[in-house]
């Protein structure tokens, strides 16, 4: 299936201001309600990517023990979620999806396996078509725990751009002890995996074919269900960087598919 990248104007992309946002349009859930466990203020991340469309990461961390107060805690999270989805089931709207996402990397919030537990009571509850899903840097997935906490999930939707140590640290620019290897690790352990790739030019370049060819040697050690590929939507941190031309995701997409033998879809 393949939905082609529009070549509007990038738009600009503020902060989630509170913990639940949207329902919004999303190009690969549907029509999702978002959950932000994390900081309203600023960014809390493990990566500093170029193409990120909250902009740059003030203070990169795998680490957040020094932030816990800036979070909000697994009861404020299920209260909020409830009234949404009260709201909305009430008013007989429907959604497809209760994605975590928000402002930063949500695997670095410490009580993710509880959050997830409540999120599914209250979507079998008031909305059970929807899917739970969540969209990750797949930083944190080394850590057992963090695995555990990600299969409570329908979908787990997470980045692989990158298929060399060098582009990883060029692309992400991730917080030390953050290593590719043990993300890869980390990521074949998964169940129902959905892997997604975002594709740039400029100051740094994935799209070229060495990029991409060892990118497609990473995915099939991985081999997921399925992969996403894309390019810039969104204003990026780094300005230096543009988005790829159609012709060129279809390219990467054929060779998903030939050279990789996977499903892929291009957005």
């Amino acid at each position: 299936m393949t939905r082609t990248s529009s070549r509007s104007p990038l738009k600009k992309v503020s902060l989630q201001p509170g913990i639940i946002y949207g329902p919004v349009q999303s190009r690969r859930l549907g029509r999702s309600l978002g959950i932000n466990l994390l900081p309203t203020e600023y960014k809390l991340c493990s990566f500093n990517c170029l193409y990120c469309q909250y902009g740059w990461t003030k203070n990169v961390t795998f680490t957040p023990d020094d932030r816990l107060k800036d979070l909000p805690s697994p009861g404020m999270v299920a209260t909020a979620l409830k009234t949404a989805l009260a709201e909305f089931s009430g008013g007989h709207k429907a959604i497809d999806a209760i994605s975590i996402c928000g402002n930063g990397e949500p695997t670095l919030y410490p009580a993710l396996a509880e959050v997830n537990v409540e999120i599914k009571k209250l979507r079998d509850r008031y909305q059970p078509a929807a899917r739970t899903a969540i969209l990750s840097n797949s930083s944190t997935v080394g850590d057992p725990a963090v695995r555990f906490a990600l299969e409570l999930l329908d979908l787990k939707i997470m980045k692989f751009d990158a298929g060399s140590e060098e582009m990883f640290r060029q692309l992400n620019h991730p917080a030390a002890p953050v290593y590719m290897g043990e993300m890869i690790s980390g990521l074949k352990e998964l169940k129902n995996l959905l892997l997604q790739a975002c594709f740039v030019q400029g100051r740094v370049t994935n799209a070229d074919p060495d990029s991409v060819a060892m990118w497609l040697d990473k995915l099939r050690e991985i081999h997921p269900l399925g992969v996403q590929v894309y390019t810039l939507d969104r204003e990026p941190a780094d300005k230096r960087i543009e988005r790829v031309s159609p012709t060129t995701l279809r390219w990467i997409a054929d060779a998903v598919r030939w050279r990789a033998g996977l499903k892929v879809e291009i957005f």
